[in-house]
């Protein structure tokens, strides 16, 4: 099959403020006192990766925080550009994402208006909604809550609905950011039973976990990013080999992992 993403020299940079103030009088000082200064610092979290990712591949992200992984969904699912190289994904491909806990969801809104608000973000029509409603709830297993405002929702019935909700946009490329994280044993079961079958229908799938044994049930290659490179691209097993090597002798990226 082909390309379904191609990433050519892609690199991200961000830049670092310390000592940042909003107060007037600090901004004053600065004019006059080095130590009352905002300092700027470049953070390059990706440099020059380049990969090719096919349909119907499913693709693990490994790494240290701060090595890059989530940066690279981000970019793949449009919230970030890239700095510099291109990042390509194919014209027609509709990405399903579960990057961060809560994106796309307002804390004020129900469960219910959630759905609504989260799936127009990828584009449905009113009435497509309508028709997947049902069936999200049923996945989410939380329908004596979908009345209930977002912000009373636990982390794993947030991450329950909005997996639901990326299963079901018919996506062809689903991105996936620690969602075994949080949730429980019988969820994360459903969850792999789910991408399993959405690999059997030829979608994509890029999966960023911290847990080889994930790793292995879903992927079928292992990408490891060191320090905003991509160090490793290849079997699974042999991957997982290299991320634990970095674990052993290489401290961790100095860098706020939230960013990335």
């Amino acid at each position: 099959m082909g390309a379904v993403i191609r990433a050519e020299s892609v690199s991200k940079r961000f830049y670092l403020h310390h000592n940042r103030t909003g107060s007037i009088k600090e901004r004053f000082l600065g004019l006059f006192h080095a130590r009352h200064r905002t300092e700027r610092r470049e953070f390059w979290a990706l440099r020059e990766v380049s990969l090719q990712i096919a349909a119907g591949e499913s693709v693990g992200l490994v790494g240290r925080n701060g090595s890059g992984k989530s940066t690279l969904l981000k970019l793949i699912a449009g919230i970030y550009r890239p700095t510099s190289g291109q990042l390509l994904v194919r014209r027609d491909a509709r990405i399903g994402s579960l990057i961060e806990l809560g994106v796309g969801f307002h804390p004020e809104l129900t469960g219910r208006e959630n759905i609504y608000l989260n799936a127009s973000i990828y584009g449905l029509e009113r009435a497509q909604v309508d028709a997947i409603y049902d069936s999200v709830v049923d996945y989410a297993e939380i329908g004596p809550f979908m009345d209930e405002p977002i912000k009373n929702y636990s982390s794993g019935m947030v991450v329950r609905l909005a997996f639901a909700i990326a299963v079901h946009l018919d996506a062809d490329v689903l991105l996936l950011d620690e969602i075994f994280a949080v949730g429980d044993a019988e969820f994360q079961r459903k969850c792999e039973r789910t991408m399993q079958q959405f690999l059997e229908r030829g979608k994509t799938i890029l999966f960023v976990s911290h847990s080889a044994d994930a790793v292995r049930q879903v992927c079928g290659r292992a990408c490891v990013l060191s320090h905003g490179r991509l160090l490793f691209d290849g079997d699974v097993e042999e991957g997982l080999a290299t991320y634990d090597a970095l674990l052993a002798h290489e401290p961790p990226a100095v860098i706020d992992a939230a960013l990335l």
